[in-house]
């Protein structure tokens, strides 16, 4: 076997899961033939076994699916999957109910799959290290747990109970896993496994699961029990609000959970088999595993990062500006253990920028989530300074001030001879060219952009932005610094807006653009809802300001101007600057825009009145798949546009940017997925469709299309 080891000695069964020329354990198709060998194996010895004990011989104890193997499958594959998942459960029941007790011997990270091997187990013994996670993460890339998770954790757990940890993929730690009852005993270490698990085997000679017990009745009760019935009679309803209907695993695995406590274990087995067939040939379910998996990782491995650059580490990190970037960004700084040094024009708004940072932790102290020697400290790492000299020594500093050249300019020369020898100036700025705003600096090549987005605290993305002249050193430390801080690095190449303003610009102007063509703005909010943005163009508009899009286009006309071109705006652009301009509606931050915002506590924002009188036709007519097509292909044709001008590089840059910076659906795994699942024929036959209709900004030239075609991952 090349994926399983077996030894039989002193009457003890030793199953050892260890993959021949990989660095974790995965269900793949020789592993799913090897267990298949190794039970009729057992049962082969069973009179000469008197315990059997699961270990595994790499750092992880098992990662789950073979996601590769996975994303070649076809929806004809469907019938095929469900045979060998039945396979699979059926060795996994002989073992657990052969009457000999099984130990899973826990050394490392039990995910999806993996949780679920471990659940064969009788009695699960577990290194104590808080590093380690179990669980089932299986719905945040598109599937369900199907080789037990579900019918076991619901088992185990009760329908209740076990939500969090199958509908929201919640993990846990060893310790946490003792608390729940999942796992019975942990261990110092590695080397104590083994001997926990011979002790309890002798104590315990014979076993069964929880289930196989007559006596056995599911915590909290099944669906039968009028309270479990009258939580259940709404879940559905609540999750369809969550999900918009555009996420089918959260649907299947509550009906998965609620369908298999009403029948026997076996029952409920085959149940959750059927709609994990169905739902990993799914293109959700691709989308999400070549995202969140696949992407993720390839970000996670530094594959955007300069190879042959040494590691750096953040030590003292200035930063220009407290507004509201600069606290946000000194509290995620501080919260990871980087000193700060947070400067403004006075004391006092730099006192403001750390009192940012007492305002996110002082509920946590409050809630007992965090101790106050931890918010101390945290808050010690903050200094805030009103002179330039207070940055001396800092190996990075970050402007975070205004959208204005003069003004970042001035800073950055008052601040980057400030810096530690070998340091770095980094620009935090939306739509700025870096190459550029670097013209200010004494050393270009070490300049970076640097894209924080607003709320720092709970945005994941940070957009790294290379300039002509950045070199490879900076843009790797820069790289670095993001994921020190906690955040999803993507790499950019500098052009105007870069790649996530460009991209969110479209999403945002397609929307008043439809506006302007006498759609009612109701319509509009609601297709970008039901394309699963998370909220409508309009709204989105507001909360940036309409008045900094009206910034950033006369700053663009500004520019081109002195290019020697001429910039024609958008229908969108005309008519978010007629917003401004004509009937003063600025935005949120102002309390008026696409929307009115009351100022009596707790009243809800409603869409403007006039927007019907102003621009609404009564003749328009309209088509809503249309309108949904339109904010999702205008997003995915300018993604493609930069990866054809070379502004984006890799397409794990350009679907996790997507997603995480502006809120392209999860559900597409991202802007340039979004193109690969539709197909690319499909997507760029209805692209053209649109630009017939709609205008250039959905016309593909022959060098996009090249370039998406390029750019197309193989699996």
């Amino acid at each position: 076997m090349k994926t399983i080891k077996y030894e039989l000695a002193g009457g003890i069964a030793t199953i050892t899961f260890d993959e021949e020329g990989s660095p974790v354990n995965t269900m793949c198709a020789q592993w799913q033939q090897d267990l298949v060998e190794v039970t009729a194996q057992v049962v082969k010895n069973k009179d000469a076994i008197a315990g059997i004990v699961l270990a595994s011989n790499k750092m992880t104890f098992f990662a789950g699916a073979d996601l590769k193997g996975t994303m070649r499958l076809k929806p004809e594959d469907a019938p095929n999957v469900f045979r060998e998942i039945e396979q699979t459960k059926k060795c996994f029941r002989t073992l657990e109910t052969l009457g000999k007790p099984v130990v899973s011997c826990l050394n490392g990270t039990a995910l999806g799959g993996g949780w679920e091997v471990a659940l064969v187990g009788h009695y699960r013994v577990a290194v104590d290290n808080p590093k380690i996670q179990f669980g089932l993460p299986e719905i945040t890339l598109g599937l369900i747990p199907g080789a037990s998770g579900i019918t076991k954790m619901t088992r185990l757990l009760g329908l209740m109970g076990a939500q969090p940890y199958i509908l929201e993929s919640k993990l846990f730690s060893p310790r946490e896993a003792l608390e729940l009852g999942l796992v019975h005993e942990i261990v110092p270490d590695d080397a104590a496994l083994r001997p926990a698990a011979l002790a309890w085997i002798a104590a315990h000679p014979q076993a069964q699961q929880p289930w196989d017990d007559k006596a056995y009745k599911m915590p909290g009760g099944t669906p039968s029990n009028p309270k479990i019935a009258g939580m259940l009679s709404v879940a559905p309803a609540v999750l369809k609000q969550k999900t918009r209907g555009l996420y089918p695993a959260p649907e299947y695995a509550l009906a998965a959970m609620v369908e298999g406590a009403q029948v026997d274990f076996d029952t409920a087995l085959r149940i959750e088999s059927r709609y994990l067939a169905k739902l990993i040939v799914s293109p959700v379910a691709k989308n999400m595993i070549n995202t969140f998996f696949f992407n993720m990782n390839a970000i996670k491995s530094g594959q955007s990062r300069p190879k042959d650059v040494p590691r750096y580490k953040p030590q003292k990190v200035g930063l220009l500006g407290a507004g509201m970037m600069g606290a946000g960004i000194a509290y995620v700084q501080a919260s990871r253990g980087v000193a700060t040094v947070l400067r403004d024009v006075s004391l006092d708004k730099a006192e403001t920028g750390k009192a940012y940072s007492v305002k996110i932790t002082q509920p946590r102290v409050e809630k007992g989530r965090m101790s106050p020697h931890d918010q101390a400290a945290l808050l010690a790492r903050i200094t805030p300074a009103d002179k330039a000299a207070d940055l001396q020594g800092c190996d990075m500093i970050i402007e975070a001030v205004f959208e204005n050249r003069d003004l970042k300019a001035k800073v950055t020369q008052e601040a980057e001879p400030l810096l530690a020898p070998g340091g770095f100036f980094a620009s935090n700025t939306s739509t700025l060219p870096i190459t550029g705003l670097a013209k200010a600096s004494a050393r270009p090549e070490k300049f970076v952009g640097i894209h924080f987005f607003s709320p720092v605290d709970k945005m994941k993305l940070v957009e790294i932005i290379r300039g002509k002249q950045t070199d490879s050193e900076t843009v790797a430390r820069a790289f670095d610094y993001v994921q020190a801080i906690g955040k999803i690095p993507i790499v950019v190449n500098d052009s105007r807006g870069f790649f996530t303003s460009r991209v969110f610009g479209t999403f945002v102007m397609e929307g008043a653009a439809m506006v302007g063509e006498g759609i009612p703005a109701a319509v509009v909010e609601q297709a970008g809802i039901q394309a699963g943005m998370p909220v409508g163009p309009l709204a989105v508009l507001d909360e940036t300001a309409l008045s900094l899009s009206v910034h950033v286009l006369d700053q663009t006309r500004t520019d081109i101007r002195a290019e020697g071109g001429t910039y024609i705006a958008t229908p969108g652009e005309l008519l978010v600057e007629r917003m401004v301009k004509e009937f003063d509606r600025n935005g949120r931050a102002a309390g008026a825009g696409f929307y009115d915002y009351p100022e009596e506590k707790g009243a809800k924002k409603s869409l403007w009145l006039e927007l019907k009188n102003q621009f609404e036709k009564p003749g328009a007519a309209w088509d809503m798949q249309d309108l949904k097509d339109r904010l999702l292909y205008r997003q995915a044709v300018e993604t493609a546009r930069c990866l054809s001008e070379n502004v984006l590089t890799t397409v794990h840059d350009a679907n996790i940017g997507s997603i995480f910076g502006i809120g392209f659906p999860a559900w597409t795994g991202g802007a340039m997925q979004f193109i690969y699942g539709t197909g690319i024929d499909a997507f760029c036959a209805r692209a053209e469709q649109l630009a017939g209709k709609y205008g250039p900004g959905f016309a593909l030239t022959a060098a996009v299309k090249d370039a998406i075609r390029k750019h197309q991952p193989a699996y």
